[in-house]
């Protein structure tokens, strides 16, 4: 399998558009390798470019909101996902109504 980079990470990582969320696998299939979601959750944690980078953007496949180092963690997370439009019922984003399509 490819290796990703934290490059091409970022990169699509930005181009989340606002009112929408990507999960960790769909940057890693994107990036070249479905298997390394675990690798992008890692960029995100040291995302030294945020919120140009948008690594609050970046959920888990079933939607669940998950660490986030910025501010009060994932209260910040949160907040700043439904300031943008993103659709959350509970704890869990809306995946229907706000996963990105991953059109670059």
């Amino acid at each position: 399998m490819k290796k990703i980079t934290k490059e091409k990470v970022y990169k699509l990582t930005r181009a989340i558009p606002r009112g929408k969320v990507a999960t960790y696998g769909q940057i890693a299939y994107l990036a070249g390798n479905p298997k390394a979601a675990r690798a992008v959750g890692m960029y995100m944690r040291i995302n030294p470019d945020a919120p140009h980078t948008p690594c609050h953007r970046v959920v888990a496949r079933d939607g669940r909101l998950t660490g986030y180092s910025l501010g009060k963690g994932l209260v910040t997370k949160r907040k700043l996902l439904e300031e943008e439009g993103v659709s959350i019922k509970g704890s869990k984003v809306d995946m229907k109504k706000s996963l990105w399509d991953g059109v670059v």
